[in-house]
């Protein structure tokens, strides 16, 4: 009998508890188990097909690979024994210079994934050992992805989009290697198709492909010490990307003229301390998951500072041309480049205490989506969704200037109110929301700054609170504040002369009001 509601929940924390979701015990992808559809592959001679994920045009996309695309038009998928003699699943190891990006704009992707290359254990976590293209081989394999707080094993068969007899997509550099192509499958899988791999962030491949932690970092108004920063993300295995900011849709994927490309995703391999005419210089390596396109400025392949160096740090430093991977000096590094992303495997990383908001957005605008929040913290803290349109609201608003105006706390005011069905209320007028502004204002300038908004704000929801009984007359609130000057008095003459204690005598007098 299927599990529903409270039961499913109770079940699914239980099979938690017992590990399941951990990376040794991952969830299996619409209950696709691996090990038993190739056994059931390999005793009836056939290879898999996923019914779950069929190679047809519902895989490419919904608009730009769609099926009546241009960009789709004479995709065949084959299997690499198709297209060559001798596949192989890895060749010499899974390297970057197996990640090359094909038609499909999934750089930040194949940075991702460029990244982990330089962490075997890593790689293999993704990865897993014991697929291949001969012993066994039943068209069936599998890659482990992090989705949602759990890691979940992701099966695909071995069909694979092509053009003119080649891969459309991402390809290895040795023709004979299909790992990479197998695995942006498997990706485009999970997230529904291929088309939706189209853009998107670094961090986000990073997070899926380790279950990691990532922050990213302003290039043009960078912390002293960002140099450090780099270098010791590095020794401690984190994930690094960069890109550079475009100022328009047209700056997309442009090349400089040094021959760097705009709004396109690189991973950073290397920080390296080299002699150069005596002096120390530190040197940075990037690589763009084209595999071509590289830069063009000093430390670039053939650039004259090679030649003022020590052979044997040249050769320690694996300088390759045209690979797709490139040195270059930190410095140009910080003037070229715009952001920086780093993915942290590690718990040491600390943010200093304070209050924080996250917003969590989408890659296009005007689309709603289900998202997870981690929070990570040693000690217990307190964390709270901010009330739905009118916290977001306010939040943009306070973004803008920090104070909010008469106008706007009648707006935020009025969508509180209005989500309040059993109060009979002609919401908050303007003359109300004046006479709390003048209330609340300490400075005189005629707006509520942030700290003035919240004291205001708790004092209204313990006024709902306290009224849910009977009701807040909200039209009331505004002769209530209206009659500041004489309860004034009355609250000095009691020794005190807090406005807040004021609204608080005068809440406590009105009259309860039936809800409706």
């Amino acid at each position: 009998m299927p599990f529903g509601g409270m039961a499913a929940r109770v079940q699914r924390d239980r099979l938690r508890a017992e590990g399941l979701g951990q990376h040794n015990n991952a969830i299996k992808y619409l209950s696709q188990d691996y090990e038993a559809l190739k056994q059931q592959c390999i005793e009836s001679g056939t290879l898999f097909r996923d019914p779950q994920f069929p190679a047809g045009p519902s895989a490419l996309g919904f608009k730009e690979l769609g099926p009546h695309s241009s960009k789709t038009r004479g995709v065949e998928w084959k299997r690499p024994s198709e297209l060559v003699d001798d596949p192989q699943f890895i060749v010499g190891g899974a390297t970057r210079t197996d990640i090359c990006q094909g038609a499909l704009g999934d750089c930040w992707l194949l940075a991702a994934i460029g990244s982990l290359t330089l962490n075997e254990e890593l790689l293999h976590r993704v990865v897993p050992h014991g697929q291949s293209f001969q012993e066994d081989y039943a068209g069936i394999f599998h890659f482990q992805i992090w989705q949602f707080g759990e890691w979940v094993d992701v099966v695909v068969d071995d069909q694979l989009p092509t053009k003119d007899g080649e891969l459309l997509f991402v390809h290895s550099a040795e023709c004979t290697e299909f790992w990479s192509a197998l695995l942006e499958k498997a990706y485009a899988k999970l997230n529904g198709c291929y088309e939706s791999l189209s853009g998107g962030s670094t961090t986000e491949g990073f997070e899926d492909f380790t279950g990691g932690v990532a922050e990213m970092y302003d290039l043009k108004r960078p912390p002293r010490n960002m140099g450090h920063i780099i270098r010791k993300a590095l020794e401690r295995g984190s994930l690094l990307g960069c890109s550079i900011d475009i100022t328009s849709a047209f700056d997309m994927e442009a090349v400089t003229f040094k021959k760097l490309v705009k709004g396109h995703a690189y991973s950073v391999t290397a920080f390296r301390d080299v002699n150069y005419r005596g002096q120390p210089e530190q040197l940075i390596r990037i690589r763009n998951p084209w595999g071509q396109v590289e830069w063009t400025g000093a430390w670039s392949d053939g650039s004259s500072e090679w030649n003022n160096i020590d052979p044997d740090e040249r050769e320690e430093l694996q300088l390759k041309m045209e690979d797709g991977e490139f040195w270059m000096s930190f410095r140009d590094f910080m003037r070229e480049f715009s952001r920086l992303e780093i993915c942290n495997l590690t718990p040491d990383i600390r943010l200093p205490p304070g209050e924080y908001i996250i917003v969590p957005s989408t890659f296009e605008p005007h689309k709603e989506a289900d998202f997870v929040l981690r929070v990570f913290t040693e000690k217990q803290s307190d964390t709270a969704g901010v009330e739905s349109r009118q916290g977001v609201m306010l939040t943009l608003i306070l973004l803008q200037d920090m104070e909010i105006s008469v106008f706007e706390l009648r707006t935020i005011l009025n969508r509180v109110i209005s989500r309040h069905k059993d109060l009979k209320t002609d919401g908050f007028s303007l003359d109300s929301c004046r006479n709390m502004v003048n209330l609340m204002d300490k400075d005189g300038s005629a707006r509520l700054g942030l700290v003035e908004f919240q004291i205001l704000w708790n004092k209204i929801r313990s006024w709902l609170v306290r009224r849910r009984g009977g009701v807040v007359h909200c039209t009331g609130v505004a002769p209530l504040l209206g009659q500041q000057r004489e309860g004034t008095a009355r609250v000095e003459a009691k020794g005190e002369s807090s406005p807040h204690v004021l609204c608080d005598v005068f809440a406590d007098d009105l009259p309860p009001v039936r809800p409706g």
